[in-house]
């Protein structure tokens, strides 16, 4: 049975309102509305989608609400689904983007950061535990995940090369007996797809070349790079993604990237949300309010404009693509080396938290922390998070909730 676009928005609305908690939380969110409670998708189903995602750039949760209105009501139910999932928490974005420029250099809502920034050392632990659970089952897991740590942490590499090595690793060594044939059959009108959707993406960063605006031209340049490199969720890109726009554009300082992840946490949506809020404090600190809102718009376009690319061309293929070995043996091995690439995130991170002064290396271009420049308030109330969120396991909102108000209290009486 077809739903009709009254319950599509209301159930997939329902979905982008509430994804909260990150990809698996959304997952089971979805599960728990597309297949248990209204039989739109059967678990079979459901869980091929969920493989063709992962094997995607970009947000899976995001991508598999496209999947499954695609599924349901072509074209237009995917895009239905997947702009539902995404406006929500885009709307929260604006209004906590704004919010931190206009308010963020107060005292008080700068020691309220250093608790959120704390916060976030352990959300990125916990994320590289959860992955590393799943993806390291073997040696050459093992293996790949540290020398992409090593590739980043020592050697500075680019981690879209360290994705396409771990791919390519991944590809090569595959098993391949027993493989299902695949489908005799193909699907039509690919790339007819592929061009709309290519051209529809393009547009945007056509007009600001003819219109002259450097900044917005290189703006979605960058973002639409970072689109087709986002294997294995929003950390996997977060250092990269840190050091380009501290770096080398020098759009935001290395603060108020990390607090741009704070506060993207507490948002319902994919958690890549984070590129528009870059974008927008990035915009802002150019040419103002109107920048910045040009600068958020279009990040968030050529963010999300291929995720529906990706569906509406790999999705007639899903069960050629499930025939394919080596595509799953690259993704699992391109997983392989996310662990290492968010523990390198990780580790930068908790490094700029709580030191205030980091070096580079002699030889290598390893960050080096000035141990005089340590904050031991940022180190107390790290351990404070590890405690919450490790051993107690409080849920994320009221963690961050906790130590944004213990910070705030360290600010009242004059500590940090």
């Amino acid at each position: 049975m077809t739903p009709s676009w009254t319950e599509m928005t209301r159930v997939f609305g329902r979905i982008g309102v509430l994804s909260f908690g990150g990809p698996a939380a959304q997952i089971a969110l979805m599960h728990d509305s597309l297949v248990s409670r209204h039989a739109w998708l059967t678990e079979q189903q459901y869980l091929r989608a969920l493989s063709l995602c992962m094997l995607l750039p970009g947000p899976e949760a995001m991508q598999l609400a496209t999947y499954a209105g695609w599924r349901l009501r072509g074209t237009a139910g995917g895009l239905l689904a997947g702009l539902l999932f995404v406006v929500p928490g885009a709307l929260v974005i604006v209004a906590l983007a704004l919010g931190y420029v206009w308010y963020g250099d107060l005292p008080l809502v700068r020691a309220a950061f250093l608790g959120i920034k704390a916060a976030v050392i352990v959300i990125v632990l916990q994320a590289l535990l959860r992955l590393a659970r799943k993806a390291l089952t073997g040696a050459a897991a093992w293996a790949l995940a540290g020398g992409a740590f090593v590739a980043l942490f020592a050697l500075g590499l680019p981690f879209p090369l360290i994705v396409l090595a771990a791919g390519l690793f991944g590809y090569v060594t595959a098993r391949t007996h027993n493989a299902p044939a695949p489908p005799a059959d193909r699907p039509k009108g690919t790339v007819r797809t592929v061009l709309v959707w290519a051209a529809i993406w393009a547009a945007p960063l056509l007009l600001c070349w003819i219109f002259a605006q450097p900044f917005l031209l290189q703006i979605g340049l960058f973002f639409s790079k970072l689109a087709v490199v986002t294997f294995g969720g929003a950390y996997a890109v977060l250092a990269y993604m840190t050091q380009e726009v501290v770096q080398n554009y020098g759009w935001i300082e290395t603060g108020q990237m990390i607090d741009a992840l704070g506060l993207a946490e507490t948002t319902p949506g994919p958690l890549i949300l984070v590129t528009e809020f870059v974008a927008l404090l990035a915009g802002y600190a150019q040419g103002g309010l109107p920048v910045a809102i040009a600068a958020g718009a279009l990040t968030l376009w050529v963010t999300f404009t291929p995720c529906f690319l990706w569906i509406f061309a790999a999705g007639p293929y899903l069960d050629h693509i499930a025939a394919r070995p080596r595509l799953a043996a690259a993704l699992q091995a391109i997983t392989a080396a996310v662990v290492g690439v968010i523990l390198n995130l990780s580790v930068w991170f908790a490094l700029h938290v709580i030191f205030g002064q980091i070096g580079t290396g002699d030889a290598l271009p390893i960050p080096v922390p000035v141990l005089a420049s340590i904050d031991l308030w940022a180190v107390v109330l790290t351990a404070f998070a590890m405690v919450l969120m490790l051993l107690f396991r409080l849920g994320l909102l009221w963690s961050l909730a906790v130590l944004a108000t213990c910070g705030a209290a360290l600010g009242m009486v004059g500590v940090v």
